[in-house]
């Protein structure tokens, strides 16, 4: 914030003059930026869609078998992007086809920014994963109502009207990331599970043991949130197109539809059809760290519940799982969350998620904003402008009257520069400092869980080698146990 307020840019709620601008906020940015250099290839086509996979929301994007009612995308409007020898029909059949779909935005309410209304988008985006592995968009209708004022996008249409249409997507993107799959998913519900586990079960609890490696500072965390980034008149009042308002109503809508089988990855992944989508690797990582924090759990599940009846007379354990459903999910029934534990394998796959979601999800969601997102126009926090109703020509002018002013701009960036930031006392993945068991047994499986997630390590270390752009957000080393940051 010093940097930006030195040079002028926290003071001045103007457009940018030009797009070369803004990755002078921070004098750092190119060298603090590891990844892709998202200012040379936030336009292209095929840098959209390798977000949906690997970017900082891979978790949105799922296979589309036939088109909704609301998205009448025909063969004509798309027939020169997939070519002579097939068509839309086929490709869906095939399996090529997918969608991210932004309903849980519509009817959002937004707020002032600099003195300005602001506007947020429900787009639909049509997704083609081309043979050779690359995702690109194919069609983007920016509301859930079509119509003549919901036109269809294409990448036929004149260069900044098709970059305008994908920036409106980019910019939903920020507020179902930053507020469903950040906030709620890897923040709140690790405050969940950190609140039961502290007021429910015992320090001599195996449970207990398991789990307070994996909760550290995330009460402490959170409270920062609360107090700097959705206080009143804090980052998102100030910089965020939905404010606290729109963020408490996306937050209502987003916990009425989460389920236990998103939280489950490999639930997730079979429900949303990605189990074939090439170059997947937040599916291809995750998958592994999941079954090696599951084969951990069950070891230690198998040490201390022998059979199905000791977890079910657990009446700490069922006081610990109440209090998560009842508070965490409201008790809502059709979420799927269990109420209640049955069965070893039950507390086994739950234990699981709790483990995964406070760590290696965490990390997917958190690790890649800066790096993807200092360039504004990737990762717009707020539109100036309403959607597009017609596809009139747009220049560059235009496009940059639409995304967010300079100081918006440099707020934000302040803020992802903050999470980005090591953790000095960063703890990785697997790594217990402290001694909560002292039995053989438990050290023994602590100690097999390292030597996996060191396995882990090396072949993505390996697999990397051979990709134009490494996937690390999921390598054990840089995944914190906890979501502490």
């Amino acid at each position: 914030l010093l940097e930006c307020k030195l040079k002028g840019f926290l003071d001045r709620p103007y457009s940018w003059q030009k797009l070369a601008d803004i990755p002078k906020v921070f004098w750092f940015y190119g060298n603090r930026v590891s990844g892709p250099n998202v200012a040379e290839h936030w336009q292209e086509d095929a840098f959209f869609g390798y977000q949906y996979l690997n970017g900082f929301n891979p978790v949105l994007i799922r296979k589309c078998t036939a088109l909704p009612e609301n998205f009448p995308v025909t063969q004509e409007m798309v027939a020169g992007f997939l070519g002579e020898a097939t068509s839309l029909q086929e490709e869906l059949q095939r399996g090529s086809i997918y969608i991210a779909d932004y309903k849980l935005l519509e009817d959002i309410p937004t707020t002032k920014v600099n003195g300005h209304q602001q506007y947020i988008a429900a787009p639909l985006c049509l997704l083609h994963q081309k043979p050779g592995g690359e995702v690109v968009p194919l069609a983007i209708q920016l509301s859930q109502r079509p119509g003549p004022d919901s036109p269809i996008f294409l990448p036929s249409d004149t260069e900044w009207l098709w970059t305008l249409a994908k920036t409106w997507v980019r910019s939903a993107e920020f507020h179902l990331h930053e507020v469903t799959s950040h906030l709620l998913r890897a923040h709140l519900l690790a405050e969940v599970f950190a609140l039961a586990t502290q007021r429910q079960l015992p320090m001599c609890h195996p449970v207990y043991k398991v789990l307070i490696p994996h909760i550290r500072f995330s009460i402490h965390i959170d409270v920062l949130a609360r107090t700097f980034l959705i206080s009143p008149g804090g980052v998102f009042d100030r910089a965020i197109a939905t404010g606290r308002r729109g963020l408490a109503e996306l937050l209502r809508k987003a916990l009425e539809n989460l389920t236990y089988a998103t939280l489950c990855l490999p639930d997730d992944i079979q429900e949303r059809g990605v189990a074939s989508l090439q170059n997947y690797y937040y599916r291809d990582d995750g998958l592994k760290i999941w079954a090696a924090i599951e084969s951990f759990v069950s070891g230690i599940v198998g040490i201390y519940y022998r059979t199905n009846l000791s977890v079910q007379s657990d009446h700490e354990l069922q006081a610990w799982a109440g209090e998560i459903f009842a508070k965490g999910f409201l008790g809502r029934e059709a979420s799927g969350v269990p109420s209640a534990l049955g069965t070893t394998a039950e507390l086994t796959k739950y234990l699981t998620m709790v483990i995964f979601t406070c760590s290696a999800y965490h990390a997917a969601v958190n690790a890649g904003q800066f790096e993807l997102a200092a360039f504004m126009p990737n990762y717009p926090s707020s539109m100036r402008k309403p959607p597009p109703r017609n596809k009139a020509k747009v220049t560059l002018k235009e496009f940059l009257d639409t995304i967010p002013e300079m100081n918006t701009t440099s707020l934000i960036l302040s803020v992802l520069w903050v999470l980005q930031n090591e953790d000095r006392d960063l703890r990785p993945l697997g790594t217990y400092p402290d001694e909560h068991f002292t039995e053989h047994g438990p050290k023994q499986l602590m100690a097999a869980f390292q030597d996996r997630l060191a396995e882990i390590s090396q072949e993505i270390e390996e697999r990397n080698r051979s990709l134009s752009l490494s996937y690390n957000y999921m390598y054990p080393p840089n995944i914190e146990n906890s979501t502490a940051i």
